[in-house]
């Protein structure tokens, strides 16, 4: 903002200093208006070249006034320039027309407030599943951690509506609000949820008391990580190995997990309204199908063979890293 008034003031005093001497020679020497421009122009500019004609003392005078002051303007514009330099306000406005360009070829992406621990752990897990994401966040030092890692991110207010649309919000299918207070979640939920209806939004919650709150301000999901740290380390008590394997399906892998879901609209036409057993799954991957989900969003774990296939489910399979990745290619 600084910066911008800076070159605004700049240009006003060259325009400023043109003008007058352009109508300072009209007057003092009766040259016409382009003849008062050139002169005025060749004089600001000190390229040296002769006057139209031999001047008076009061011509001199004006003339000497006139370059006296536009080397006055033109050290203050370098002064300006110098300091944008050293303050590295120029990369940054260059970053930002690079992100903004970035952002504004994305569709369906996902948008993920706050770089803090809850917010890494679900970027590491999109960049897993190749999902196209934008980070939004406050501090600098973490801005600098993810140019490093050459994340596409956005510093600024997640709370505000104008940071949210750089983010590119009203093309994005998800957002993701990982902030550690509970009121800012609520102000983002707020205003993703009327910038775009259409946008599945999932919120952190630190207290119970917040969850009802998110969920009416238009919230679709609400995670409490402390409520599922809770819960995650009595299972290890009660069933250690069940909750073992469940986290080697969600976890192991850095490229890719054991756990995929298929959405039946996007398997080949030839499939829609035939059975699970139609589609040979196990044969020609080597994965399991283990759940189901009818139009209505009711699951149905591990479904029998002859359920169809029906348009708007959704199949959730099970394999091991080569296999998720060998179905991804067969689909």
């Amino acid at each position: 903002m600084i910066i911008k008034s800076k070159v605004a003031k700049i240009g006003s005093l060259v325009i400023s200093s043109i003008t007058i001497g352009t109508i300072g020679y009209m007057w003092l020497s009766g040259y016409n208006f382009v003849d008062a421009l050139y002169m005025t122009v060749i004089t600001v500019t000190t390229v040296g070249f002769g006057e139209l004609q031999p001047f008076s003392p009061e011509e001199k005078i004006f003339t000497i006034f006139l370059i006296l002051t536009s080397i006055t303007i033109f050290g203050y514009a370098v002064s300006a320039f110098s300091e944008y330099l050293v303050s590295g306000k120029l990369f940054e406005q260059l970053k930002h027309r690079r992100v903004e360009k970035q952002i504004g070829y994305l569709k369906g992406h996902t948008i993920v407030c706050g770089y803090g621990r809850n917010g890494q752990q679900a970027i590491l897990k999109l960049g897993n599943y190749n999902k196209e994401f934008v980070v939004v966040e406050k501090k600098k030092e973490m801005i600098e951690t993810l140019d490093a890692q050459d994340i596409l991110n956005i510093q600024g207010d997640a709370t505000l509506d104008e940071t949210l649309i750089r983010a590119g919000i009203e093309k994005a299918s998800f957002l993701i609000t990982a902030l550690p207070s509970d009121a800012d979640n609520l102000f983002v939920v707020l205003t993703a949820s009327q910038l775009n209806k259409d946008c599945v939004i999932i919120s952190r919650a630190g207290n119970e008391s917040s969850y009802k709150k998110l969920k009416f301000a238009g919230a679709n999901n609400v995670i409490m990580p402390d409520k599922l740290g809770g819960d995650h380390m009595a299972s290890l008590v009660t069933t250690p190995d069940v909750i073992e394997f469940v986290d080697r399906l969600t976890i192991e892998g850095e490229t890719t997990a054991n756990l995929e879901e298929i959405a039946v609209n996007d398997l080949p036409e030839k499939y829609i309204n035939k059975t699970i057993l139609d589609l040979d799954l196990r044969k020609q991957t080597g994965c399991t199908v283990i759940g189901f989900r009818n139009p209505d969003k009711e699951y149905l774990i591990n479904p029998e063979a002859n359920i169809k296939l029906v348009a708007d489910s959704q199949l959730i399979v099970l394999g091991r890293p080569e296999q998720i990745l060998k179905l991804r290619e067969f689909f």
